[in-house]
């Protein structure tokens, strides 16, 4: 099933509904989350039926399109929508691509319904390159592998889930990982299981394993005892957003398996599209940092449990939990960034402003 799709009835785009592959019931259960509205579509995105930074971005404008067909007010659906979470910066750019070609439409003369279908196809173009930029991150990112890396095979070390449930095509981090698989340089994907809502165990381990990867899951707590047997050779991530001075915003967990990276002389690469670096936002402290409910950390979350399970607690009652969802590594710690355009190494504000720049002119072009 893809992560998600548009879908219309017989009634054409009135009918139309946003259909996600739900997140939260892998890998117990492949199930279809159908969202006919955007406020159905907001409720997803803050569950994580729908995730990851790229995705995110294309939930966003798909949103966008829902309400201009279902015939809501577009611009307030656009705000609920790039509110729903605060980190990922795809979400908002996303959401903004969608709503400009709406707003575009209708100043050029267009009725509604001609407005609505430039919305849906400002989102399905966005679906497009954004398949066709994770293949070429792929491509970099293995070239990148083989720069820093002696002759063989490799075993890398992952967190959280970057494959092709995040993506419109196979993924940022996972689809570097993937391409070195499918050449044969693959010696052992690294799983991390990603507390508290352990997406590596269930995500990144569930398309591991359609793949027939050789990977193997490991507690987050563990991954310092494999960097000090020297079982880990490279560490690949992705990002939900990159300040202007390369600050990587990911999930948490991110910024300890940096540290450990840079004692341990490993490299530690980050695989994000040109869409997930934000100029607008200078440096880490100014990355707006998403905080989950801590019951997810003091109850056994039903995202975690098996379906239909109620969640059980783990901690006293009463016990107050802290909780973000993402930490900020930076750009020290970083030994580079692969983007469809290419890897910066070393990364510096001005390196990430002429990648910036040189996007927005293959894009113009």
């Amino acid at each position: 099933m893809p992560a998600i799709r548009w879908a219309e009835g017989a009634e054409g785009p009135a009918g139309a509904v946003v259909v996600l592959l739900d997140q939260t019931r892998l890998p117990a259960e492949e199930a279809e989350l159908v969202c006919a509205d955007p406020q159905a579509l907001v409720g997803a995105i803050r569950s994580l039926a729908v995730r990851g930074a790229p995705l995110l971005g294309i939930a966003g404008a798909y949103g966008v399109a829902l309400a201009a067909a279902r015939g809501h007010d577009v611009d307030q659906a656009a705000a609920a929508l790039a509110a729903a979470r605060p980190t990922a910066v795809n979400l908002a750019s996303g959401v903004r691509l969608a709503q400009a070609a709406h707003r575009g439409a209708l100043a050029a003369g267009a009725d509604a319904s001609a407005a609505a279908r430039a919305a849906l196809a400002a989102a399905r173009d966005l679906h497009t390159r954004d398949a066709e930029a994770s293949a070429r991150m792929a491509r970099h990112g293995l070239a990148l592998l083989d720069e820093l890396l002696p002759a063989g095979a490799h075993r890398i070390l992952t967190h959280c889930n970057t494959g092709a449930l995040v993506s419109g095509g196979e993924g940022t981090a996972f689809a570097v990982a993937l391409a070195a698989h499918r050449a044969g340089r693959l010696a052992r994907l690294w799983v991390d299981e990603t507390r508290p809502l352990l997406q590596g165990a269930r995500l990144t381990a569930y398309e591991a394993a359609r793949h027939a990867m050789p990977y193997r899951l490991l507690t987050d707590s563990a991954a310092g005892s494999l960097f000090a047997a020297g079982e880990v050779d490279a560490v690949l991530i992705g990002a939900d957003r990159i300040a202007a001075d390369g600050s990587v915003a990911n999930k948490i967990g991110s910024y300890p398996l940096a540290v450990l990276a840079r004692y341990h002389h490993v490299p530690f690469v980050v695989v994000a599209p040109v869409t997930t670096l934000d100029p607008d936002t200078p440096d880490g402290p100014s990355i707006e940092v998403e905080q989950r409910p801590g019951r997810e950390v003091t109850e056994i979350p039903a995202v975690v449990a098996a379906p239909g399970t109620e969640p059980a607690a783990v901690a006293p009652p009463g016990t107050q939990a802290y909780n973000p969802a993402f930490d900020v590594t930076p750009p020290e710690l970083v030994t580079a960034i692969v983007t469809e355009e290419g890897a910066v190494s070393p990364v510096t504000a001005t390196a990430l402003a002429e990648l910036c720049a040189r996007s927005r002119q293959v894009t113009i072009s």
